[in-house]
């Protein structure tokens, strides 16, 4: 579904991507893992046009996406949870939500938006609890809920998460990541990058190992939870 080819991306004069070649395939759960400053988020923020890259190709259902816009990227079935979940914290729940799907605001398609925030609820139960709350007054937990749901009104088919893990306790981590394997079970493709290496290799079928910039290790996740290496630099020995 999606096929990185010697991805370059740099900040100036400091490079960030060295040669990243990488594939998703369709229907699986694919994890980046590394240390903070890897890379990691600048390659989400590549492949979802939020990022210039300087050298190489990407490739969504082998179509070239590489430099094209992120509305245009969005519209062909990709969306992006960022780091640090970025909701609009003076607007409701229900707002923040709605924004999900701009790019299908018209009068037609009330009733589709309607049956696709029905179905948020149906994952985040919470959420329609909170729906007339103001965002920024939610929890941690429940703005990354929140900020998945957006993401997911675009009905993606590949939804790329960044560290959804990230200053949340480790019981709504488990619940998150329970999310993340239920909407694979429904036929959602997700590239997940994660310093959680042990959450992250549990729900992956396929890893790849990020250091400094470059793809160090890959292979299936449930054998690089068992490497030795892996686990004595990000599972803690």
């Amino acid at each position: 579904m999606l096929r990185i080819e010697g991805l370059n991306a740099a900040y100036g004069s400091i490079q960030v991507l060295k040669n990243v070649s990488l594939k998703v395939p369709k229907g699986q759960v694919v994890s980046i893992i590394g240390a903070n400053g890897a890379g990691k988020s600048t390659l989400l923020k590549s492949i979802s046009g939020l990022m210039k890259i300087s050298k190489g190709s990407i490739f969504y259902k082998d179509k070239d996406i590489s430099g094209m816009p992120v509305n245009r990227i969005v519209g062909l079935g990709i969306s992006q949870v960022p780091e640090g979940r970025q909701i609009f914290a003076h607007l409701s729940v229900l707002d923040n939500i709605h924004l999900g799907a701009y790019l299908y605001f018209k009068r037609n398609n009330r009733l589709e938006i309607k049956k696709r925030v029905d179905r948020i609820y149906e994952i985040f139960p919470i959420l329609e609890t909170r729906s007339k709350q103001i965002a920024g007054t939610l929890s941690g937990g429940e703005q990354q809920m929140l900020a998945i749901a957006r993401a997911l009104m675009a009905r993606p088919e590949l939804i790329l998460l960044d560290e959804p893990s990230m200053g949340i306790a480790p019981l709504i981590v488990r619940e998150i990541f329970n999310v993340i394997q239920q909407l694979n079970e429904s036929g959602t493709t997700v590239l997940l990058v994660e310093q959680n290496a042990q959450a992250a290799l549990k729900v992956a079928h396929h890893s790849y190992v990020l250091e400094r910039g470059e793809i160090v290790m890959e292979g299936l996740a449930g054998e690089l939870l068992h490497n030795p290496r892996v686990k004595e630099v990000y599972l803690g020995g």
